[in-house]
């Protein structure tokens, strides 16, 4: 007779990462549902410990993942540290591994060296095949916010690098600080700022239109493209015609460029920063080859080298909803939570039944390298 299934949620170990997988609220769900909830302690996590402690969780040590029963099932958001241990246990998280990503083979390789399993969040679909939950959303929300800060500080103070960017604390005072940016921008350089969202109609460019309609950059200055407007291929004048661009597309196959630096080497270009919140660094088929690292928020931007036209920078940080952490923990734990719900049921359960498909097939391709 088995126990109650054990999730253990480990610490976030990527630098600056302040969003959690499980929050108080549903780690309470889980609970009440007959599941045994471990919380690593974080002293990085927007939820303070004792937030889950109130709610019923042990608290375990930061860490401790590694030294815990095979049979528990370890939930996280970002990439495992880099290592080379066999991994034992059921992993739930994004490990950016199933699309040839640089080094996706050491990564995906520690699983069935140690017998466990990756259960990607990426791939988790419901029976239309969407995600059950994503940070689409927030992500795109977060990436427009700093793409207007980026516009706002190349016009306010020309040269001058934005540094450390601190999380905020509610959706309320984001907006706020950057209506004052907008306004003291329009002041300075005599115009509204236009921005292009390409990916418009999914979640993640929903999330970049809805954020810079609330900052208050005026409607007709919001150019929303999906897949009709990008049909005819790229590269697109409009990007370069426009003060920031906002990638939010799904990559899954080859595609023109959007843009690239022969497209940026015309005298009359207005663009000034890209935010590319695909982040596709490594894709060989990413379709912004004018940059080649990931930023981060102590280090946001990364300059493109020009011949025509003003500076130009790229925000490329791949966990952009950190900026909001605790409204974008809440939205993608409870979109996660019925299928976290259904883990006692894994065997059967269509959605993780699905998702370790998928695993199988990705681990069978490491044998034909």
């Amino acid at each position: 007779m088995t126990g109650p299934t054990t999730l253990h949620l480990r610490a976030e170990s990527k630098p600056l990462e302040h969003r959690s997988a499980l929050t108080p609220t549903t780690a309470k769900a889980l609970l009440d549902a007959g599941y045994k909830v471990h919380i690593e302690r974080s002293v990085q996590r927007i939820f303070e410990d004792k937030e889950f402690e109130n709610v019923g969780c042990t608290l375990v040590e930061e860490g401790s993942w590694t030294e815990t029963p095979a049979g528990h099932i370890i939930i996280g958001l970002k990439e495992l540290p880099e290592d080379d241990f066999p991994l034992k246990h059921t992993h739930i998280q994004f490990a950016h591994c199933y699309k040839n990503q640089r080094g996706w083979e050491d990564v995906l390789s520690r699983f069935p060296a140690g017998n466990g399993t990756l259960l990607d969040i990426e791939f988790l679909q419901d029976e239309s095949g969407r995600r059950v939950a994503a940070f689409g959303y927030y992500a795109g929300f977060a990436g427009a916010a700093l793409g207007i800060q980026v516009w706002a500080k190349q016009l306010l103070n020309p040269g001058e690098e934005i540094k450390d960017v601190k999380p905020y604390p509610n959706e309320d005072a984001l907006v706020k600080h950057l209506k004052e940016l907008i306004t003291e921008g329009v002041k300075k350089s005599g115009r509204e700022p236009r921005v292009l969202v390409i990916g418009a109609l999914g979640r993640c460019g929903r999330g970049a239109v809805d954020l810079c309609l609330k900052a208050g950059i005026l409607t007709e200055n919001v150019l929303k493209w999906d897949m009709a407007e990008t049909a005819k291929g790229g590269p697109f004048n409009e990007i370069i015609e426009s003060d920031i661009f906002v990638n939010c597309i799904y990559l899954n196959q080859p595609i023109p460029h959007f843009v690239n630096r022969e497209t940026l080497a015309n005298p009359n270009r207005k663009l000034t920063v890209v935010v590319d919140v695909s982040c596709d660094t490594t894709n060989p088929h990413n379709p912004i080859p004018i940059y080649n690292i990931n930023t981060t928020f102590d280090k946001p931007t990364v300059a493109v080298e020009t011949t025509e036209g003003p500076p130009l920078l790229v925000v490329s940080i791949d966990h952009l909803p950190t900026l909001l952490p605790r409204e974008a923990s809440e939205a993608f734990s409870t979109d996660l939570l019925p299928s976290l719900l259904s883990l006692k049921d894994r065997e059967t359960a269509r959605v993780w039944v699905d998702a370790e498909k998928i695993f199988d097939s990705k681990v069978a391709s490491l044998s034909k390298l």
